[in-house]
C-alpha cells in the first residue's frame, strides 16, 4: 500500500483513504453527527463482501479517530478486517476504496469480496 498508514488501529486508513473520508464527509449536510462506516457482510461471490458508507455511531461499534473524523466498524467485522488496510485508488477503469486484507484467503475477480479460512 502506498502513503502513510495509521498504525495501532485495527484497520489502517492510508493518506488517500483518509482525504477521501473526509472530502465525503464534508459533502453531507449535516457531517457533524457522521462518521466513516468500514464493515464486513455475508454476501458476495466469495463469501463475505466489504462495506464503506457514511453513517451514524452505534453504541457498539469500535472507534478509530483521524484528523478530522471517525472511522468505526461493527464489533462482527472486527474480527474480519483485524491488521488490514484500506486504501484509496484512482486507476483507469476504477475509483474506489481497496482493501488489503491478510486474512482472506481468496478474492473474486471484481476485488470486493473475499473468503476466509
Amino acid at each position: 500500500m502506498a502513503e502513510t498508514e495509521t498504525r495501532n488501529h485495527v484497520l489502517n486508513l492510508t493518506d488517500a483513504a483518509q482525504a477521501m473520508a473526509r472530502k465525503f464527509l464534508a459533502e453531507e449536510a449535516d457531517p457533524s453527527d457522521k462518521v466513516l462506516r468500514v464493515g464486513v457482510s455475508s454476501g458476495g461471490c466469495s463469501g463475505f463482501s466489504y462495506n464503506v458508507a457514511i453513517d451514524t455511531r452505534k453504541d457498539d461499534d469500535l472507534v478509530q479517530s483521524y484528523e478530522g473524523f471517525d472511522a468505526v466498524i461493527d464489533p462482527i467485522s472486527v474480527q474480519f478486517l483485524k491488521n488490514s488496510t484500506l486504501d484509496y485508488v484512482d486507476d483507469i477503469g476504477h475509483a474506489g476504496f481497496k482493501f488489503e486484507n491478510p486474512q482472506a484467503s481468496g478474492t473474486c475477480g471484481c476485488g470486493t469480496s473475499f473468503t476466509v479460512e
